[in-house]
């Protein structure tokens, strides 16, 4: 393994760890609430991880870039790049809600190399860096087997995320075609196709601090992560995680389905 990718792998786990228990320490608290522009909401909690993170990674690897949900976009030199969300899952946090996580992705010349997502509340960590599979702290974990839609378990955030792009439609196709569908949003519902707990994942509105580390754990996990439209980006609002071998047909009902405004025009 390359020592450059091996050695930012390394220190994103225990940085991961550190953010988490930090956020942890706020958790379940009478946390003053802020609402950002797009009335998402953030913390004290958010912005103390994410300065810890900037400190940690940035303390270690001074040319890398740095992208943050909180604080934005520093450029680097170095080819890498460190795409940062210190509290994955904030309107969880703020409920008391234990599904909340700590997400670093690291970037090498556009390509996601390592995921971590660190889930505090629960004493879990996610881990992959190319080449080494993924791992649920220290037990691999792969993506299930199952080859039939209809015994498929559908994961999807909020039901008004597809009613926003219009896709209402194509969801409930989806829900009909599966066995069961359950609202673990955010990173979570990836993480459980990655562990082969489900077979799809389904999200729209996303942005790209919210899928950098998802996207090679689910593929180390032997997944598939995609747009709607099959391209493996993290630059969409519209993903899909898969198991691998239903991805395809999921792709095809997708691209059956236009969205709300234009079928009924």
């Amino acid at each position: 393994m390359n020592p450059d990718w091996r050695n930012r792998y390394e220190l994103a786990v225990t940085a991961a760890k550190e953010a988490g228990r930090l956020a942890l320490r706020y958790f379940d608290s009478d946390l003053v609430v802020e609402w950002k522009k797009d009335q998402s909401p953030v913390t004290l909690a958010d912005r103390e991880a994410e300065d810890l993170l900037r400190k940690r990674l940035l303390g270690a690897f001074p040319n890398d870039g740095f992208l943050g949900e909180e604080r934005g976009d520093t450029p680097g030199t170095s080819g890498f790049r460190w795409i940062i969300d210190p509290i994955d899952g904030t309107r969880n946090y703020v409920r008391g809600i234990p599904l909340w996580a700590t997400l670093i992705g690291l970037e090498y010349r556009d390509e996601q190399i390592v995921g971590v997502a660190d889930l505090p509340a629960l004493g879990q960590t996610f881990r992959a860096i190319r080449g080494e599979g993924a791992y649920r702290d220290d037990r691999q974990i792969h993506v299930s087997q199952v080859k039939e839609l209809s015994k498929a378990v559908m994961f999807y955030s909020s039901l008004s995320w597809f009613i926003k792009a219009g896709r209402q439609k194509v969801f409930l196709e989806l829900v009909k075609r599966v066995q069961r569908q359950r609202g673990f949003g955010d990173f979570y519902g990836f993480l459980l196709v990655a562990q082969g707990s489900g077979e799809l994942m389904m999200e729209h509105g996303v942005h790209i601090w919210d899928v950098a580390a998802i996207k090679p754990i689910v593929e180390e996990a032997g997944g598939q992560f995609s747009d709607w439209d099959g391209q493996p980006t993290i630059h969409r609002p519209d993903v899909l995680a898969s198991n691998g071998i239903l991805h395809n047909e999921i792709l095809r009902i997708l691209a059956n389905s236009r969205p709300e405004s234009q079928t009924d025009s």
